[in-house]
């Protein structure tokens, strides 16, 4: 039903590995690998481009399948390289439906797909205008042409491995893996197991999580605190809530709707990726086995989105589309066109972290335009780590009843606040999750001085740095969502979201 969009059950690995699917062209010459110039792009940034340190349960999932399945060997790919030529019959027709796959040709693979990955990592020699040049967007602006190519499948082109990038290369891309080993590392491998123990138990016994590669203590004590700086704000924020709708499992039906089908949410996310004229560009994987509602990763060199079936609500998914495409993946392909795109770069030019600006700004947009924009979940989230650096598992799930009734979310959020911990009858946490409303509060803070379209434009980086590092970017060719568009329109729900939850600049000032 959907040309641009490849949907499966579950966040596993097929027997086809993934990483052998492109759109192809049935009517072109077939190239290599090597043609196209996938050597010099680096794995650092197609690692880092859009994931983020907070939606890591992909991630982990991922990385571990990834592990269990490895590579075919390189003799193997240099035989899948060679494609049979096509037919000359063929061209200025309409192509006949057929199982024997063809690649697409250099010129037009790099012409349809530089904006993702490849634009940003090649070096531009043509003078660059200070201007924003908008791409990606139907609102208001040309309508970007569409491409008619129809979905073949190819087992032959692979994703460039490690070992044949330059050294300099080579050795981001291990940098990479070493930031997604605290992910892989905390991910308890008998989740399901102490599941049913503490369900079974009343809610008395405290999970034995178990991890395929644990990480050591001194990394895990890095994660392991959190802050008490906004919790008077967060408790506030689901006190409202509550007040107002009773309590979370109606707050959630009335303000989210009805739980959506697949042929729905495959509905809403086409409907999305043409308003910001990204079809095409996105894999997409529905699933139950995710922690968050969604993430944005890079698997096997192609941006991909997990959906968390579960909780995709009519009212609440395109706000989820807006964090997750309109500012993890549109910050993430912009960055790649900035002079910061690695890890030298961000070195250079003295950035500070991405997080907390990242994850503040993405969870504004997920509420953004809502008729009641709760901070509820980056609000529940504080709480949960504070309190998990204080309690063990059995008295943190008693302590989140007060707001949430239901068994299973608690005990999702209780899992993602003790990720990292064996013995979760001690006192512990993840800390991650607090970066969420940190990173609200600061946005709204300085909402008045923050230009958000040069913000998204610059890609990952903090607020923080947009004055100064404006006048080095490289503002040809970004890409802008088609919410910051109208800026008077964005500032007044910035201003209702403050209503809202009851968060005043008098009270800001002093926090921040």
């Amino acid at each position: 039903m959907l040309e641009s969009i490849k949907v499966t059950e579950r966040l596993h690995w097929p027997e086809l590995e993934l990483s052998k699917k492109y759109l192809l062209s049935p009517t072109e010459k077939p190239i290599s690998v090597s043609q196209f110039g996938f050597h010099s792009l680096s794995s650092s940034i197609l690692k880092d481009v859009f994931t983020t340190g907070t939606s890591s349960y992909n991630v982990l999932l991922q990385t571990k399948e990834e592990k269990k399945n490895p590579k075919p060997s390189s003799a193997y790919h240099k035989k899948c390289r060679k494609f049979p030529k096509s037919s000359p019959t063929t061209h200025g027709k309409e192509p006949r439906k057929t199982n024997t796959p063809q690649p697409l040709p250099a010129k037009e693979w790099a012409t349809r797909h530089s904006a993702i990955i490849v634009r940003g990592c090649f070096p531009n020699k043509s003078k660059l205008t200070r201007t924003i040049n908008v791409t990606g967007s139907t609102m208001g602006l040309s309508p970007r042409p569409r491409s008619r190519t129809k979905k073949f499948y190819c087992s032959g082109l692979q994703k460039t491995k490690l070992s044949l990038l330059p050294k300099t290369q080579a050795k981001e891309g291990e940098n990479s893996l070493k930031k997604l080993c605290i992910l892989t590392a905390i991910k308890p491998s008998n989740v399901e197991k102490e599941k049913a123990k503490f369900f079974k138990s009343e809610f008395t016994y405290n999970p034995q999580f178990e991890y395929a590669n644990p990480a050591s203590p001194p990394v895990l004590a890095r994660h392991n605190s959190a802050s008490d700086r906004f919790l008077r704000q967060a408790v506030r924020i689901m006190e409202l809530a509550l007040q107002k709708y009773g309590n979370y499992e109606k707050f959630e039906q009335a303000t989210g709707g009805s739980l959506l089908t697949k042929s729905r949410i495959w509905y809403h996310v086409k409907k999305y990726m043409e308003k910001e004229g990204c079809m095409g560009e996105i894999v997409v994987h529905l699933t139950d086995d995710l922690l968050s509602r969604a993430s944005m990763t890079v698997v096997n060199g192609r941006p991909t989105l997990t959906i968390n079936i579960s909780s995709a609500r009519e009212h609440w998914l395109e706000g989820m589309l807006r964090h997750e495409i309109g500012t993890h993946y549109f910050r993430g392909i912009n960055n790649n066109l900035q002079p910061w795109c690695n890890g030298n770069g961000r070195i250079k030019y003295s950035l500070k972290p991405t997080n907390p600006t990242e994850e503040g700004l993405a969870s504004i947009h997920s509420v953004l335009f809502r008729k009641d924009p709760f901070l509820w979940r980056a609000a529940l989230l504080y709480y949960t780590v504070y309190q998990a650096s204080r309690m063990s598992f059995t008295d943190l799930f008693r302590c989140l009843g007060k707001f949430v009734k239901d068994p299973s979310t608690r005990w999702d959020y209780c899992v993602r606040a003790k990720r990292g911990q064996t013995n979760t009858s001690l006192p512990g946490c993840f800390g991650k999750d607090q970066v969420y409303l940190d990173g609200i509060l600061k946005i709204l803070r300085y909402r008045e001085k923050i230009n958000f379209s040069l913000l998204t434009a610059l890609g990952k980086v903090s607020y923080e740095d947009v004055d100064r590092l404006k006048e080095i970017a490289m503002m040809e060719n970004v890409r802008i969502p088609y919410f910051l568009q109208d800026q008077c329109r964005y500032m007044e729900q910035l201003n209702k979201i403050m209503e809202v939850n009851q968060i005043t600049d008098a009270e800001l000032q002093v926090l921040i």
